[in-house]
């Protein structure tokens, strides 16, 4: 590559090449590297204009005051000259030649050489995190006989009251972000239209102080709709019986003030002009495409009615969310209910409207080739341009995790390593033609820190496949959490690694959403259904050979690691697990023997329990369970590589909420990791 054209990629943070999944080095086409320039507002189409630009690049004054400066509480900081600090509160300090080290944490300004900049003071580490259990929960998946076609937050506030009531310290749900209301609706909440609101999808209407208030009759017509719960979730069902009963109770709530919260004013005239044009804005009339347009408040005028109900539609979450947080702190839950962050928007989506001016138009968030996706991925994503970002003040960013976390008791941040670089894939490029453009890590960390520490959270960073080093050494340092899966917890020679050598500072799981559940993978359903979907890129013989082997390593550990019995080991015994590891001298069920001399394949239920038995022997802080893998689903919730070709986002757990209380599999887990992580008062600080 021209030399020049790499240092100016360099001066914006652009990488020329990258270190893939085999740890090789990719150089990086020349054309991606324009095409991504391109988009953070740099010419490098020809070389007079890459010469010009890196001139310019040069000539900024790297020791004068930048727009955000991020300080650690109890570190200082040289500055070009006296300044004055306007705290938070409205204090003044003056300072000389050097930020002090006591400054308070919080969102200040710097006066400081004529310039003026956001202080942000963020805390070195946020508290050490307990060591406890708790249940990873698709919420649309858990129903009940109260809830319309898919799980609500009435069901999530009975089942996290349960939870923490039998021992669980929390809750790990997917992201509750909000999508466009028009049909059809998405079904994946990992592309939503905001992550600052939430999906009214998730609604109980029976909860509401509206339907209190209605007549009968209104609420006999309100309760008819309610759809039946049926094999596959239909979310254009559910949608449209929700909206229809909850424009019928909308007479009878009380009005949200919209003057009070501009950015629900905006999000809620997105959601009315998304109504009437469709999900995308960038399909919409040219002039509505600017949120401050005189045609926008025209529209909103117009479309008053429908801008409150949108606005009041968010009080409504607002208000079942809290009724969640409740539920988990009258249980006693350590931690509570942990959201989840996805890496990115629907850039058409009300977020893409409404902070165009600190996204990277036309980029698409993706990740690089790697030994499960040859090809690379493209999420389809927006995302932040970190200049913009630090020119604003990191505003934007701030206020998403902060309405985030208001009703958490921790965050899950999906693909952490965007904290500090991002796959950005330009127009017109395949998912394998892009490359990583950097961030500044310590203030996207630093202010999540922040955030976290002011709503008391926990955050667990989602750190699995190729991440950097400095990945894990930042999450540790802050005392984040990364994530340990069962299925990637391998040596070098593709085997399991005991439960004993796991890390301490993460969320260990057996699996995720886009793994197979731990009865799909013992079963090989995972094979079958890949290959009926024409996902396998070797033949399905040779695929199920690799299956095969691949269970019979995991049993290997297993029952090496004395979690699943040998032949003749007493029948009937629950694995139990001490605060170091496993005990060696206790032993599962035998399996069957079949009279050949060799014990029979043992029962994949109880190889589940051992399988749970190998989180409750690890060190990790938290340990999180899916009610897909004790219940028996060998379907997983998502099937990467598809969309419609695969039910994904739509399988609802195979059993009820009150089913779920009275499961003696869901009663012997509950069992076996209360017993190994009993609630304490304090963390170790270790």
């Amino acid at each position: 590559m021209n030399r020049r054209l790499a240092a100016l990629a360099n001066a914006h943070g652009v990488s020329t090449w990258y270190e893939d999944w085999r740890h090789r080095r990719v150089e990086v086409a020349p054309e991606t590297v324009v095409g991504v320039l391109g988009l953070l507002g740099v010419d490098a189409t020809d070389p007079a204009a890459v010469a010009d630009a890196l001139t310019a690049a040069r000539a900024v004054d790297r020791s004068a005051l930048p727009a955000t400066v991020v300080l650690t509480h109890g570190a200082g900081r040289a500055l070009p000259g006296p300044g004055v600090v306007t705290l938070e509160d409205g204090g003044r300090r003056a300072v000389d030649g050097e930020l002090p080290a006591d400054l308070p944490l919080g969102w200040h300004r710097l006066a400081c050489a004529d310039r003026e900049a956001t202080l942000v003071v963020v805390p070195r580490r946020l508290p050490v995190p307990p060591r406890t259990w708790g249940w990873m929960l698709q919420l649309y998946a858990l129903t009940s006989e109260r809830s319309w076609g898919m799980g609500d937050l009435g069901d999530l506030a009975e089942f996290t009251g349960w939870s923490g009531a039998t021992g669980a310290g929390l809750v790990l749900l997917n992201p509750l972000h909000a999508v466009g209301p028009a049909h059809p609706v998405a079904a994946s909440p990992y592309s939503p239209a905001s992550r600052r609101f939430v999906n009214p999808l998730y609604l109980r209407v029976g909860d509401t102080a509206a339907y209190r208030a209605a007549d009968p009759a209104t609420r006999a017509v309100v309760d008819a709709l309610r759809p039946d719960r049926g094999d596959l979730i239909d979310y254009d069902e559910v949608w449209a019986a929700k909206r229809h009963a909850l424009e019928l109770l909308h007479p009878y709530a009380h009005r949200v003030d919209l003057a009070a919260d501009p950015a629900l004013t905006t999000f809620a005239t997105w959601c009315a002009l998304a109504e009437r044009h469709g999900n995308d804005w960038r399909a919409w009339p040219a002039e509505l495409h600017q949120p401050d347009a005189p045609a926008v408040a025209e529209q909103r005028r117009q479309l008053a009615d429908r801008v409150a109900f949108h606005a009041w539609l968010q009080h409504l979450c607002d208000e079942q969310l809290d009724a969640v947080t409740v539920a988990a702190r009258a249980a006693g839950m350590p931690v509570g209910v942990v959201h989840d962050l996805a890496v990115g928007i629907d850039p058409g989506g009300a977020d893409g409207w409404q902070l165009a001016d600190v996204l990277a138009q036309g980029v698409r968030v993706g990740a690089p080739p790697d030994d499960f996706n040859q090809l690379g991925q493209d999420w389809g994503l927006a995302a932040w341009r970190p200049d913009r970002l630090a020119d604003t003040g990191y505003a934007a960013y701030r206020d998403m995790l902060r309405r985030t976390l208001r009703h958490a008791g921790g965050l899950r941040v999906d693909h952490v390593a965007g904290l500090w670089r991002l796959w950005w894939v330009p127009p017109g490029a395949g998912a394998a033609e892009g490359t990583y453009v950097r961030y500044d890590a310590e203030a996207m960390l630093g202010i999540l820190a922040l955030e976290a520490h002011r709503a008391e959270a926990v955050v667990v960073g989602e750190d699995l496949g190729t991440v950097q080093p400095a990945v894990t050494r930042g999450l540790r340092r802050r005392n984040m959490l990364g994530s340990t899966v069962l299925w990637f917890a391998r040596d070098d020679d593709g085997g399991f690694i005991p439960p004993a050598r796991w890390p301490r500072n993460a969320l260990a799981t057996i699996s995720t959403h886009d793994l197979p559940t731990a009865p799909g993978f013992l079963t090989g359903e995972h094979v079958r259904v890949r290959d009926e979907l024409k996902l396998l890129s070797t033949d399905v013989a040779a695929e199920r050979a690799r299956a095969v082997a691949e269970r019979e390593r995991l049993l290997a550990m297993l029952r090496a690691e004395a979690l699943l019995a040998d032949a003749g080991a007493p029948a009937g015994a629950v694995p139990q697990a001490g605060a170091g590891g496993h005990d060696p001298a206790a032993r599962g069920p035998a399996p069957v023997n079949d009279g050949a001399g060799e014990p029979a394949r043992p029962d994949d239920g109880e190889v589940v329990v051992a399988m749970h038995a190998a989180l409750a022997a690890s060190p990790t802080r938290l340990l999180g369970v899916s009610l897909y893998d004790v219940l028996g689903e060998v379907r997983q919730p998502n099937m990467p590589g598809t969309v419609d070709e695969y039910p994904n986002w739509r399988l609802p757990l195979p059993a009820t909420v009150a089913e779920i209380r009275a499961d003696p599999r869901v009663a012997r887990i509950v069992e076996l990791l209360t017993a190994a992580r009993p609630r304490s008062t304090r963390p170790a600080e270790d």
